[in-house]
């Protein structure tokens, strides 16, 4: 017995022009207002998706069994939930989801997606896939040359307005100052963009110094902080949704956070497809284009590296081939499930900057992340003795209260080897 099945609706050229709305479901705050922006002027009519109630984990668990993967409930759920409110017009309206085209099942979100919208009643709704492994050719959504250059320095300054944000918050005299200029700086750099302004790499380099500059010169209390670094699966170590608002937790236990940036996945994804050829060999040629894109985005990071380190009293993230080399001789570069073997150096170059009180966020279930994450963390405390990491799995069962009470024991541990009192 055959089953039918509809084909895919598919997001067009003619409904760009119709101005139909691309909603985004939120994964990183900052970076995704800025991208936002890009998107719109690009002509794509976007909003990113902000609703977190409890509706959006019920909307998931009715269209998404809760044993595929917690981020594909969350963001299936969010968008259903968003289509359901009655704020959109849903026969002009899209939804972008990213495909990575790799081993994770989150190549097969968008699939999940379209089954659940069919289910749903609004099988009409097209789905936009977000990917660079060709998947979907015939999408209305095309990536081009400048639109890629625009978006790769909406991720870089992103990465360092997250970066800054995260080490002036908890020291901030006045509450609320660094958030206030974050928000001032992703409206200008908006602005900038608009008019078609500074996403050039020799203008960027200018303005991450102005970046810096101004959060230095916000004033900030001198003293110590327990500092803890967040790994994992890249939905649940950057949504606020998906990890329970982990890093305004952590404030409020009187911690400083640091995240790696969303550069870095970028780098380590184009890192993996020169790293293929040394494994399953390939064309000359193509690694050569690939080598060029890889060295543009690492030059990019080395110059947001170099002002923070230049304009302001900061640390500093590492320079991605020092993370490839933190890989070696502790987990091999053709480990590329998920977040790959980027999880277990991202690790080592935390407790390298001083951020050695890691959480290790992951959806329960995702065996990749079990592995590179939680399974490595006693080789990594073999070799940092210093390493103070805990893993948190994150499922709609998995109560709030459990998750915190672990995150508490750790930072205890932490604060008796700094000395540090509590807050």
């Amino acid at each position: 017995m055959t089953r039918n099945v509809k084909p895919a609706v598919r997001f067009t050229e003619g409904m760009v022009r119709e101005g139909y709305t691309i909603l985004i479901p939120d994964m990183n705050h900052i970076h995704f207002q800025i991208l936002r922006n890009v998107f719109l002027q690009y002509g794509y009519k976007a909003e990113v998706l902000y609703n977190t109630s409890r509706a959006v984990v019920d909307e998931g668990l009715k269209y998404v069994h809760n044993d595929t993967c917690y981020p594909a409930l969350l963001v299936i759920g969010q968008m259903l939930d968003a289509l359901k409110s009655g704020k959109y017009d849903v026969h002009k309206v899209a939804l972008l989801i990213t495909q990575t085209g790799g081993g994770c099942r989150a190549s097969n979100y968008i699939h999940l997606l379209r089954r659940a919208l069919e289910q749903a009643g609004f099988g009409h709704v097209p789905v936009v896939s977000l990917n660079f492994s060709g998947l979907e050719k015939d999408s209305g959504f095309k990536w081009t040359v400048p639109l890629l250059r625009r978006a790769m320095a909406a991720v870089t300054y992103g990465d360092l307005l997250m970066l800054l944000h995260n080490q002036v918050k908890p020291y901030e005299v006045e509450r609320g100052a660094s958030a206030a200029l974050t928000a001032r700086w992703i409206d200008d750099l908006s602005a900038r963009f608009r008019a078609g302004h500074d996403f050039s790499a020799r203008a960027m380099k200018r303005i991450f110094g102005s970046i810096v500059e101004s959060y230095a010169a916000i004033p900030r209390r001198d003293e110590r902080r327990v500092r803890v670094g967040i790994v994992g699966e890249i939905y649940v170590k950057y949504a606020a949704l998906g990890n329970n608002g982990l890093e305004q937790f952590l404030y409020e236990q009187g911690c400083e956070v640091m995240v790696p940036g969303l550069l870095d996945f970028c780098l380590y994804c184009v890192f993996d497809n020169i790293y293929d050829r040394v494994l399953y060999g390939g064309s000359w040629l193509k690694n050569q284009g690939i080598r060029l894109v890889y060295n543009y985005l690492n030059g990019l990071k080395i110059a947001m590296n170099r002002a923070v380190t230049t304009h302001g009293d900061f640390v500093a993230p590492s320079d991605f081939n020092h993370i490839v080399g933190l890989a070696e001789g502790v987990i091999g570069h053709g480990c590329k499930m998920g977040e790959g073997w980027l999880l277990t150096a991202e690790m080592m170059e935390l407790i390298e900057l001083g951020y050695e009180n890691i959480i290790c966020v992951q959806p329960f279930g995702c065996l990749p992340n079990h592995i590179i994450g939680k399974g490595m963390s006693r080789k990594v405390k073999g070799l940092k003795e210093n390493a103070n990491i805990v893993p948190i799995d994150y499922d709609p069962g998995a109560t709030r209260v459990n998750q915190e009470n672990r995150i508490k024991l750790m930072l205890e541990i932490a604060r008796e080897r700094a000395g540090i009192g509590t807050n």
